[in-house]
């Protein structure tokens, strides 16, 4: 019998990392990511282990229900196999992993979820996000305290509040039941993309690229070209009408759980890290550095929201200190631009008809005038010969305000003269 392909796992160690912390596994009813964390006291293991461990419960269910029960008590497993396995390897301590996963039951997928790996689903050209990140960021967005955008570049944006590991015996895990339907498109990804590669660039790619395999390398390629440093771990499983099927070879693992697990005899090249002081995801711009997890006590998140105003204060400050020194510019610019008019000096027509003095440019700023009468005269526009009234009447400039008095003295002497020329007999 030949399998349409329905699903696709890709898994990339990134252009830094030196070993890949993700695995990925994309099987005939369970689709699921980890994101490993301990660097090299074991997010490799971590991932690989709880993979494997939750992917014994790809199941063929007769309710929902049963698969809600069933995927979380795997997670839990998964969650007491890393610690018998620190127990057992104490160069491992401090290793854990996020795990995200759904599971296919009919019309419906039950997810469960711990950690900042994501979940969307694409349906009808939206891609939605599923999975809340269990982070300290994402707290200060669901408080009002900071926003998406601000989020994304927050210091603290990668501190994990939840994962599986050593350190919570009962760990908290989201499980929900979502509807789906044939057409849908589930996502499954570590922050390898989701923090390198934007939804809407996501969801372009989900509605255009048709393959789950070629839509999955495109995606890994998109975080890469983007300078992604960390792991990046991709799986996609598209929703037909009858029951899902990967492919027609077996269920596939990839990243560190499609390796053999490496770690005995490893104490003397591992270097003991312990929590709460591991995973930070990198910057765009440097090296990937070991993500922090704090479990989620009250004088923590205290610390970490005092931080928080304490960086919102500075912030502010900073702002503060921007716009005043912006409006100082300004005033000096003003200043400045205003007396250098009041140098220059023009010989026009006031109001009353007469010849003046102006001193500044004869230009307005809306209701402002930029010039004003220095000196007036009794010479009427009127009565100048007809070339001096143009001129006049258009404004002759001065280069000062004494050659601005000859300009009018002159003047003066030419109306002058044609009195004295009209009264002669």
């Amino acid at each position: 019998m030949t399998f349409t392909p329905l699903s696709a796992a890709v898994s990339h160690v990134g252009k830094i990392r030196s070993n890949n912390q993700d695995s990925g596994y994309a099987g005939r009813h369970l689709f699921l990511v980890a994101d490993g964390m301990g660097g090299h006291a074991g997010g490799d293991v971590a991932s690989a282990i709880a993979t494997k461990r939750v992917a014994e419960a790809d199941e063929d269910y007769a309710a929902a229900v049963d698969a809600e029960s069933a995927l979380r008590s795997a997670m839990i497993a998964a969650n007491s196999l890393l610690a018998e396995t620190v127990f057992e390897h104490s160069e491992l301590t401090g290793m854990g992993t996020t795990v995200s996963g759904i599971l296919r039951v009919g019309d419906e997928v039950v997810l469960a979820h711990i950690g900042d790996s994501r979940i969307y689903r694409f349906r009808d050209g939206e891609l939605e996000q599923v999975t809340a990140d269990h982070t300290f960021v994402q707290r200060l967005v669901d408080s009002g305290r900071i926003t998406a955008e601000e989020a994304a570049v927050h210091p603290r944006r990668s501190v994990l509040m939840r994962v599986l590991g050593d350190v919570d015996a009962t760990p908290e895990i989201d499980t929900k039941i979502l509807d789906t339907r044939p057409g849908d498109r589930w996502l499954l990804c570590s922050d390898g993309l989701s923090s390198y590669v934007s939804e809407d660039k996501l969801a372009a790619i989900l509605a255009s690229v048709r393959s789950p395999q070629t839509a999955a390398d495109r995606m890994v390629k998109e975080s890469l070209d983007h300078g992604a440093p960390d792991n990046v771990t991709v799986v996609i499983a598209d929703i037909d009408a009858g029951d899902v099927v990967a492919v027609s070879e077996p269920a596939g693992f990839v990243g560190s759980a499609s390796a053999p697990l490496m770690f005995d005899g490893a104490e003397d090249e591992r270097r003991p890290i312990r929590l709460p002081t591991l995973l930070l995801h990198p910057l765009k711009s440097t090296p990937p550095e070991d993500t922090h997890f704090e479990p989620e006590r009250e004088e923590f998140l205290e610390q970490l929201i005092e931080e928080d105003r304490r960086r919102a204060r500075r912030r502010r400050i900073t702002w503060l200190v921007v716009v005043a020194v912006a409006i100082a510019a300004i005033v000096t610019a003003v200043v400045l631009a205003y007396q250098w008019t009041q140098t220059h000096y023009y010989v026009g027509v006031a109001e009353d008809g007469t010849v003046a003095i102006f001193q500044g440019v004869q230009q307005n700023i809306g209701p402002i005038s930029l010039s004003h009468i220095e000196q007036s005269s009794e010479v009427r526009v009127d009565d100048l010969p007809t070339f001096e009234r143009r001129q006049v009447e258009a404004t002759i400039n001065a280069d000062d305000l004494r050659d601005a008095h000859d300009i009018l003295d002159r003047l003066s002497r030419l109306v002058d003269s044609a009195a004295e020329s009209s009264a002669v007999p």
